[in-house]
């Protein structure tokens, strides 16, 4: 058998080969290292998002007595350090106040922006829940209407004209 009659790969063929199958790895173990880094990401922001809602319904409950302008504090939460600072601002209107939560995992440094941060408004109450007897139509006697003056509902503040199942009948008038 002479040599040129051998089948086979040739050394150079063979190293080729072996670096494309090692760049192709190297790229497979980016993309999949970089979509666990994705994934820690959002399950991060989704955790300091649930923190951030947290706080804000800790202090429409008043669970926690809060400064006047705000407070800052650091919790354990999902077996992790977590930091918020929580913030109080006036409105326009002088019952309400907006609320803003910025939550920050308790390693990072202290001039990163927040990882999440939540807003929401918090309001004394006007009256006592379901205690308000008002009809949002307009009738005769401007917003709310005038009361009824008798029958089943008397007292109701209705508009007039409506009944005490509060469904108002119209006519069409046909033009004729």
């Amino acid at each position: 058998m002479s040599i040129s009659a051998q089948r086979g790969f040739t050394l150079v063929e063979v190293l080729v080969a072996l670096m494309i199958v090692a760049l192709s790895l190297a790229a497979l173990m980016n993309s999949v290292s970089s979509a666990a880094r994705g994934s820690e990401y959002l399950r991060d922001k989704t955790i300091a998002q649930w923190i951030a809602m947290n706080r804000i319904e800790e202090v429409r409950l008043n669970i926690q007595k809060f400064g006047a302008s705000g407070d800052k504090a650091e919790i354990d939460f999902a077996n992790r350090k977590w930091r918020y600072d929580t913030r109080y601002f006036d409105t326009n209107n002088p019952s309400i106040r907006r609320i803003v939560v910025r939550v920050w995992p308790g390693n990072a440094r202290k001039d990163a922006g927040p990882l999440a941060e939540s807003a929401s408004f918090m309001g004394s109450a006007l009256s006592t829940a379901g205690s308000a007897n008002f009809s949002w139509e307009v009738g005769p006697g401007g917003p709310g209407g005038a009361p009824d003056q008798g029958g089943p509902g008397a007292g109701a503040n209705t508009p007039a004209g409506t009944p005490a199942n509060g469904v108002r009948q119209s006519t069409v008038n046909s033009g004729q």
